[in-house]
């Protein structure tokens, strides 16, 4: 029986920052040093002119889309197959959700669709990183600037993944990030937004600021979350390098097919590892695996199925629906472990998907 596989790491640092915030008494400030330091450190690594925190990575979508002045009445494209707190934080300040088919290597939002989805309402579009394979940006960006989009870069489950040499989350007008309790940099909870537009960050601060700020990270969250910046970098390559080790031990198992990034020259986070489903009942061999200690589950139901009255379909969403029923995800920690934990994941995939040798 494998694992278990916990999180977050007992990472003696994260302690040792505990310890500094209840020893000079900032963790119980409205204002102290630690959020100063995060917001800072972000832009630094990012390369952003400005970054704001915020209560929640799904709580920073929406804050995205009201510094963009997206507003009630406004279309938002994305993704049929997405995080469901995106499609409500469309909702939520009374825009209206137009949904575009996915590209069925990577299962994000597939650029070719964009033209068909505009209308003279449509304002901006949510792209998300997903499962560990990464969104073309580069294609996205460019037909949003054709057709006059705004853009949002979820980059929730990316944090520190490049594309084409580039950091995640800064190739639209603004980056999303989130803190939550399974992410790679984990807070409990706990978001923030990123921008090179001064105005975008100007319009979120006053939204934000409700007599004080009523959406705020804290002290204590941003102080656990400083020291696990510092070894992101390292625990994303051995992610990486595990993540290869694993699929070239599964390269002849037909059941699972590997989600694969659409955008060039990618290093994914791998947040989440996804996988296919094909020719197999996915409940059962979920529960097959599950049972021998691999941390794997369903993803998104995605939405497929919405009806009119809460968005607008653009185009066919086939293969969104299609990575609503088939999209398996292996869950990140295991992917910190050492190499004969990885075969032997391996070895208990090989035992319930159809492997051929």
């Amino acid at each position: 029986m494998l694992g278990p596989f916990d999180w977050p790491p007992r990472d003696p640092e994260v302690l040792a920052a505990l310890q500094q915030a209840y020893d000079d008494g900032s963790w119980g400030r409205y204002h102290g040093p630690n959020v100063q330091r995060l917001t800072k450190t972000l832009g630094v690594m990012l390369g952003v002119e400005h970054a704001l925190l915020c209560s929640s990575g799904t709580f920073a979508v929406q804050l995205a889309l009201r510094g963009l002045a997206v507003a009630a009445g406004d279309e938002v494209i994305l993704a049929g197959y997405d995080f469901p707190g995106n499609f409500r934080a469309v909702e939520a300040i009374g825009a209206r959700p137009v949904l575009v088919d996915i590209d069925p290597q990577s299962a994000t939002l597939d650029p070719a669709h964009l033209q068909a989805a505009c209308s003279s309402a449509t304002r901006a579009v949510i792209v998300s990183h997903l499962h560990g394979a990464m969104a073309d940006m580069r294609a996205i960006c460019d037909a949003a600037r054709e057709h006059g989009l705004l853009v949002v870069e979820d980059a929730c489950q990316a944090p520190g993944a490049e594309i084409d040499g580039r950091q995640a989350g800064t190739w639209g007008d603004v980056g999303v990030f989130s803190f939550g309790g399974s992410k790679l940099l984990t807070a409990g909870r706990g978001g923030a937004i990123v921008t090179h537009r001064a105005d975008v960050a100007q319009r979120a601060k006053v939204y934000c600021e409700q007599g004080n700020n009523a959406f705020p990270l804290s002290e204590l969250q941003a102080a656990v979350l400083l020291p696990q910046l510092i070894k992101l970098a390292e625990r994303n390559e051995r992610r990486a390098q595990n993540v290869v080790r694993l699929l070239s031990r599964l390269a002849d198992c037909r059941q699972l097919e590997p989600t694969r990034s659409m955008a060039p020259r990618a290093k994914p986070a791998y947040y989440k590892l996804g996988f296919w489903c094909r020719g197999a009942d996915r409940s059962n061999l979920i529960a097959q695996l599950q049972s021998a200690g691999v941390p794997i589950d369903a993803g998104f139901r995605g939405f497929a199925h919405r009806g009119p009255r809460r968005c607008r379909v653009a185009v066919s969403l086939e293969h969104a629906r299609d990575a609503g029923e088939r999209l398996l995800v292996l869950h990140h920690p295991v992917l910190l472990e050492p190499p004969a934990t990885i075969d032997a994941v391996a070895d208990a995939i090989r035992a319930s998907a159809s492997c051929n040798g």
